[in-house]
């Protein structure tokens, strides 16, 4: 980048975000910050809970306060229509699918990298920069913009991130992606800034914390009660709708058993959630559509990667295999546990393991024989 640029900051009122601000404004950038607001809408009017966390009243101001200690504008764009449309309808409607969605996926590469950036170009902002823990470069040999993961290990969010463009990484920055936690507090601490020892939030920002309690308001009157039914084929209960259970689920399931039960499986289909042992829960290969390739353009042919299938996933190595249409064949050199349709599965390269290669979303298990 150059420091005669444009550069908006997506500011949700945390200290990453704070410190990624920060940073750009002492390396002589200009610098505007930007909040969104894209709480659900909720009626009657409560400014108390009409959002939550980064979505409610109390960060965009703490996002305000920074900005004002940094002396950079600050604005507050409402993004509930586009929030609402793409991040939270989507939502409702996997869970009631029986599959595990991401939002966060869904709102960085379609309302911060897409609605966001998009805004801020108009005001002159050649850059988006965000306080995710990831980097970004070029392939001097391809061209390509690639995803890194973020040199701070426990805190990489590049996971997240897998799902942006060609033309959505050109535009990116991600100036802590070089830190770790402690240094971003650090610098907060040192520039003063009052979010500093503010803690993480760890929950989905507009479900309140209890994301089953927020689809069934929002699913109001489309849940439907089913069988739950073990392997064998056996009911072993009741359920109140698919969308109170994922994949590895073994509590609340409501069944008295001399072993411990899991859900190993969601049939929308037949409106039945599928209980097993744990030895049920382990998954040979899955097929993922709606590929994106970041450090290459699509996946031609066969090959191996080391494939997260979810957040919190330390990665295993596989091969995968191109099947047409924008899918992937993901064969895992161990069988793994609770792969739950709905999540993304992320390649990362084996021989640069900080690589992002590309991902896409999990369609489900396949039987070790396919």
């Amino acid at each position: 980048m150059s420091a005669a640029e444009t550069v908006a900051v997506a500011m949700s009122g945390g200290v990453d975000s704070s410190v990624a601000a920060a940073l750009l404004v002492r390396a002589g950038y200009r610098v505007i910050g930007v909040t969104l607001r894209f709480g659900p809408d909720q009626r009657p009017w409560d400014p108390e809970t009409r959002f939550d966390r980064c979505c409610s009243p109390a960060p965009a101001g703490d996002a305000r306060t920074v900005a004002d200690r940094l002396g950079i504008p600050h604005y507050l764009l409402n993004a509930e229509a586009e929030f609402d449309r793409e991040v939270i309808q989507p939502f409702v409607a996997s869970y009631l699918d029986g599959r595990t969605p991401n939002p966060c996926l869904v709102c960085n590469a379609r309302l911060k990298f897409g609605f966001l950036r998009l805004r801020a170009e108009e005001w002159g902002a050649t850059r988006l920069a965000t306080g995710h823990y990831a980097r970004v470069d070029r392939d001097p040999t391809t061209g390509r913009h690639r995803l890194r993961r973020g040199a701070d290990s426990r805190k990489d969010q590049s996971y997240f991130l897998y799902a942006l463009t060609q033309q959505q990484l050109s535009a990116a920055a991600f100036p802590i992606g070089h830190l770790t936690k402690e240094d971003t507090r650090r610098i907060a601490r040192e520039l003063g800034l009052p979010v500093a020892e503010k803690p993480e939030s760890q929950e989905i920002c507009f479900a309140g914390g209890d994301y089953r309690a927020f689809v069934q308001q929002r699913a109001a009157g489309t849940l439907r009660p089913g069988d739950i039914r073990d392997t064998a084929g056996a009911v072993r209960g009741r359920h109140a709708g698919l969308p109170f259970f994922t994949i590895g689920q073994r509590h609340g399931l409501g069944i008295s058993a001399p072993v411990s039960l899991y859900v190993v499986a969601l049939d929308p289909e037949r409106n039945e959630v599928v209980v097993g042992g744990v030895e049920e829960l382990v998954c040979p290969a899955v097929d993922v559509e709606r590929v994106n390739g970041i450090a290459v353009s699509e996946f031609t042919s066969p090959r191996r990667a080391l494939v997260k299938v979810r957040s919190t996933h330390e990665g295993t190595p596989a091969a995968l295999t191109p099947r047409g249409g924008g899918s992937v064949r993901v064969r895992f050199d161990e069988p793994q546990r609770a792969v739950a349709p709905g999540q993304a599965a992320v390649f990362y390269d084996p021989e640069s393991p900080e690589v992002v290669l590309g991902g896409g979303t999990i369609l489900g298990c396949v039987a070790s024989r396919e």
